[in-house]
């Protein structure tokens, strides 16, 4: 198993964020071929997804909607100020694991993979896992 580990900086509270490119580079240079691709987002106030990449208002809607179930304001009970955030991050999810054909990440047509930021801004880390098939 190779792996590498990308730098992601977010400049807002609650941001979602295209990482296709930095994994594909992150792939290229770990000379991925075919197989898996395991990320792992080790934040407990952020997460990854997989979900449409042509229009930006899903990457907005799910934020709307997330901001919605999950306001910050919610009485919790959480010390730091941020348990939305992790709450946030739990229904996400920490990790995603996409098929690579070619080097190249074997998305569907309309997919594409995100980093979410919950409680920022904040300078992240996704570690980059590839299996070989």
């Amino acid at each position: 198993m190779k792996h590498s580990r990308l730098a992601v900086q977010t400049s807002e509270r609650s941001e979602v964020l295209l990482l296709r490119p930095l994994v594909e580079k992150a792939l290229a240079e770990l000379e991925a071929d075919h197989g898996l691709c395991h990320l792992w987002c080790p934040h407990t106030t952020a997460g990854l997804t997989v979900n449409e990449g042509d229009d930006p208002d899903v990457a907005r809607d799910l934020l709307a909607r997330l901001d919605h179930l999950v306001p910050w304001n919610g009485g919790y009970r959480h010390a730091e100020g941020n348990a939305a955030a992790h709450i946030k991050a739990a229904l996400v999810g920490p990790s995603v694991t996409v098929p690579v054909a070619a080097g190249r990440l074997a998305l569907g047509r309309w997919q594409d993979v995100y980093f979410c930021e919950f409680d920022g801004p904040r300078r992240r880390t996704v570690e980059v896992r590839f299996l070989r098939a």
